[in-house]
């Protein structure tokens, strides 16, 4: 038996209190759509290998995820959440009010945040996210004015791009994904307009936050609900309409779908990896430590999970769109779930 593996065994025979969690069959896991499809192939894998029952995976949302994670102890909560970004300090402290207070966090591997379209679209897209910002946020600046977002059209924020109606269906506020496009690009296109870099640096941070977080609700931007495939779905049929979601929707569709470049760079694993895709972002999983010993099947489903076969390169969640991580990091990885690492508090 190999050390990671003898490692995760007696792991499984650590005396946990009885009050943890009660006997279960399934293993159980909720969270972000986008470390969904991860959690799929690694509970299909687990299922094959050891003959156990195949885990119960809910796509939450990231933010819906932590809610059910952090209810409690005991069968009736899960035992693991996936995360598009990592746990705030709120979240953090809601576990603990409810007697969650030994949390391993793993970092899986990183994630493209990306824009597509169908490939049956007739224009070939390019957009930088200060246009991404124009047409998707609540309010925008037009002729030096900061006012509620009029823009109907592309070609009216920009004449190079299609005269066609502003569409994209993308995430609720429930999800990570919605977070991390929030963070990584409404913000970023915000700086760039000449209304934000006119105010005083004391208030940039401030107007961020309440100014430029908000997406539309007017009709241009739809949520389309936890349920990625269901976005894929849409802008195949309409090739009018751009859809937001993570990597591997658009690598498993590749066939079906085209990503936008974003500030010139098209989401591939490659511009990921390097960073050099503005919108990348890591991924997570969390997991409830006190159930390790009572949970049927749940450490071997970790080992699973943090094996070379899973998440080193040349994996089979590689194949499935994961950016991976370097050997040495991933090596750390192991050893923090092998020895069921507790977080510290997130600082905000």
């Amino acid at each position: 038996m190999s050390n990671f593996k003898l490692a995760i065994s007696v792991l499984a025979m650590t005396a946990v209190s009885g009050t943890a969690a009660a006997a279960r069959e399934q293993i159980r896991l909720v969270g972000s759509s986008t470390v969904f499809p991860y959690s799929q192939a690694v509970a299909e894998n687990f299922a094959n290998v050891t003959g156990k029952p195949s885990p119960v995976i809910e796509s939450t949302g990231t933010g819906g995820g932590f809610k059910l994670f952090c209810a409690g102890l005991g069968e009736d909560h899960a035992d693991i959440t996936g995360a598009s970004r990592a746990i705030k300090k709120s979240e953090f402290e809601l576990c603990a009010s409810n007697g969650v207070t030994d949390i391993t966090e793993v970092l899986i591997g990183y994630d493209g945040l990306s824009l597509a379209v169908s490939r049956n679209s007739p224009f070939v897209w390019a957009l930088t996210e200060k246009q991404i910002y124009q047409a998707l946020a609540a309010e925008t600046e037009v002729n030096g004015a900061w006012v509620a977002n009029p823009y109907k059209k592309w070609s009216e924020i920009d004449p190079s791009l299609p005269d066609t109606a502003i569409l994209a269906y993308g995430p609720p506020p429930t999800s990570g994904t919605r977070d991390a496009f929030v963070e990584l690009v409404m913000h970023d296109g915000c700086k760039k307009l000449d209304y934000y870099k006119a105010l005083p640096a004391d208030q940039q941070a401030a107007f961020l936050t309440d100014s430029c977080s908000r997406m539309r609700q007017d009709g241009p931007f739809v949520e389309a609900g936890e349920n990625d495939n269901l976005i894929v779905q849409r802008i195949e049929a309409d090739p009018s309409a751009i859809g937001i979601f993570g990597y591997s929707f658009l690598y498993e569709n590749a066939d079906k779908l085209a990503g936008i470049a974003v500030d010139g760079v098209v989401p591939s694993a490659e511009t990921i990896a390097d960073f050099s895709y503005g919108v990348a972002r890591p991924l997570y999983v969390y997991i409830k430590n006190a159930h390790r010993s009572v949970i049927a099947g749940l450490p071997e489903f970790i080992e699973e999970l943090v094996s070379e076969a899973a998440l080193a390169d040349g994996g089979y969640l590689q194949e499935r769109g994961l950016t991976v991580l370097a050997p040495d990091l991933l090596a750390a990885v192991q050893a923090s779930v092998i020895a069921a690492t507790p977080m510290a508090a997130p600082a905000k």
